[in-house]
């Protein structure tokens, strides 16, 4: 297992984490692909999706891997009239993480960060950990804390 820098942040911060780690499928590497090969409930674990507004720029937004981002509700979030999905290509040189491997800690730059309001409710949550077939497992508020995450809405 390799120690990513996701790893390194929570540690420097006291924060109480555990791992897992799957064999990625590169044709797959959808969340509810990765819930499924570590034979967990989907609820549990989250993606991480980067997108731009029109004035704003940047933020991140972290919701359940079976649901799908609303849009118009992170224009709303951010006090934006338009928001979309950076491009895959742009996610690299954007957040220091490949697409399947996007992590919400360590991102090169401090963006702003919703966490769907749903991971209020659970006990610990699951998140990329910065690499491809790797998880940190954590509870939502040690999340919010490292990322200065706002609870909202976020799904259809």
């Amino acid at each position: 297992m390799t120690t990513t820098n996701a790893m390194r942040i929570c540690a420097q911060a006291k924060i109480p984490f555990s791992t897992s780690q799957y064999e990625y499928d590169e044709s797959d590497l959808s969340g509810v692909h990765a819930a499924q090969m570590l034979g967990i409930d989907a609820t549990l674990m989250y993606k991480t999706l980067v997108a731009r507004g029109e004035k704003k720029g940047i933020a991140v937004f972290c919701i359940p891997v079976a649901e799908e981002l609303d849009l118009k509700q992170c224009a709303r979030v951010l006090g934006d009239k338009r928001v979309e999905l950076i491009a895959v290509k742009e996610l690299l040189s954007v957040t220091g993480y490949l697409r399947g491997g996007c992590s919400p800690i360590g991102m090169k730059k401090h963006y702003p960060t919703f966490l769907h309001i749903a991971a209020q409710t659970l006990e610990k949550i699951y998140i990329s950990a910065g690499v491809r077939g790797q998880q940190i497992i954590l509870s939502p508020a040690h999340l919010q804390q490292l990322t200065d995450a706002t609870y909202v809405p976020l799904t259809r």
